[in-house]
């Protein structure tokens, strides 16, 4: 009776150790299942040139322009220092904004706008909005083929008198 209970002990042993062994071989595949290895990078995929749409697709388009110094309607006389950036819809529209020409009719439009303004015009809040609004408006009617979705002062300084 030793003999045979030493072999069913045996047996259930290897029995249990290879049902142990093919659930853990289960376990292991199942969570491997749908894993995609990383992409390699490798020196000729560094090397290529990215392209613009690339570029553009992850960085936002934001063409900020150099600081305006211009005089402000009214009396007494007063100056307006303000650095505009123009947030594009796209980067048809960025490029069109970088364009020589637009950018010179874009510049002008803006200090034309803020000539016609004055201290009490821009001293507020509600001002400031007309003011980023009444940009927008215009630099779109220079632009054919994009637009600006909004229009950011990075610095906005008026002197109070003269």
């Amino acid at each position: 009776m030793k003999a045979t209970v030493k072999k069913i002990l045996v047996a259930s042993m290897v029995t249990m150790n290879l049902a142990a062994l093919g659930l853990g071989t289960y376990w292991v595949f199942i969570s491997t299942v749908g894993y995609e290895y990383p992409n390699k990078i490798t020196e000729k995929k560094l090397r290529e040139p990215a392209s613009l749409n690339e570029k553009f697709a992850q960085a936002p388009l934001v063409y900020t322009m150099d600081n305006l110094v211009v005089n402000l309607a009214g009396v007494p006389k007063r100056m307006i220092m303000v650095q505009v950036n123009l947030d594009m819809i796209s980067p048809i529209a960025f490029q069109e904004i970088m364009d020589f020409d637009n950018r010179a009719k874009a510049r002008d439009r803006i200090v034309r706008i803020l000539n016609d303004k004055t201290f009490d015009d821009l001293e507020t809040i509600q001002g400031k909005l007309f003011l980023k609004d009444k940009i927008v408006s215009e630099v779109n009617q220079v632009l054919s083929k994009g637009l600006v979705k909004d229009v950011y002062f990075s610095a906005f300084v008026m002197n109070s008198e003269l």
